[in-house]
């Protein structure tokens, strides 16, 4: 695969590894440190100039560090990159995609926004709490969904699972939830379901 580089942020280094294996190729070097004020410092090993870039990183762990750190990443790479795809598994401020009351901001809109604002062509992310994020981007995204590997999972990992009501613990979700315990062939239940 020529033209093509990955690099892994500091959030989930182990899937950005799995994720080069499976495509046959090294990752990029990254060096990630903090100065002493706490301020993120990033540094790309590896020259991009023509390149597709691929930045893996999760929105997990510390999600203030983790999405600066994508950010400075993009900024840095976009200079001499012929493309820009940030790799985001767990989308941060998720959990902030409506007003949840007057003068509360939509961060789900700012945070999706600033890929694009600093130069990113395409997101790819993981299973969106809601669809409705997808509106917020103003770059194509396009959402990997893991309902087959869990479904496989489950049947591989959890004993007498037939026996199991899946549980989905916010509204959001609820759809996920459904979808996995009607393949499953069990119950479902969630937040607004009486146990």
């Amino acid at each position: 695969m020529p033209n093509i580089k990955i690099f892994s942020g500091s959030s989930n280094q182990d899937l950005s590894q799995k994720t080069a294996d499976c495509l046959g190729l090294e990752l990029g070097k990254v060096v990630t440190k903090k100065f002493g004020n706490q301020e993120t410092c990033v540094e790309i090993g590896k020259n991009v100039h023509g390149e597709d870039v691929y930045i893996v990183q999760s929105g997990c762990g510390k999600i203030n560090d983790n999405l600066m750190e994508l950010l400075i990443m993009i900024t840095t790479c976009i200079v001499s990159a012929s493309c820009v795809t940030p790799v985001i598994a767990c989308f941060p401020s998720a959990w902030q995609d409506k007003r949840s009351k007057s003068r509360a901001p939509i961060s789900d809109k700012l945070v999706a926004n600033m890929p694009t604002m600093k130069g990113a062509n395409h997101v790819i992310t993981m299973n969106l709490r809601i669809s409705q994020t997808h509106i917020f981007f103003d770059i194509p995204v396009d959402t990997v969904y893991a309902e087959p590997v869990v479904l496989k999972w489950i049947r591989e990992n959890i004993f007498e699972w037939r026996n199991y009501t899946i549980a989905s613990h916010d509204a959001a979700r609820a759809n996920s939830v459904t979808s996995i315990a009607e393949q499953l062939i069990v119950d479902f239940a969630s937040e607004n379901s009486k146990w």
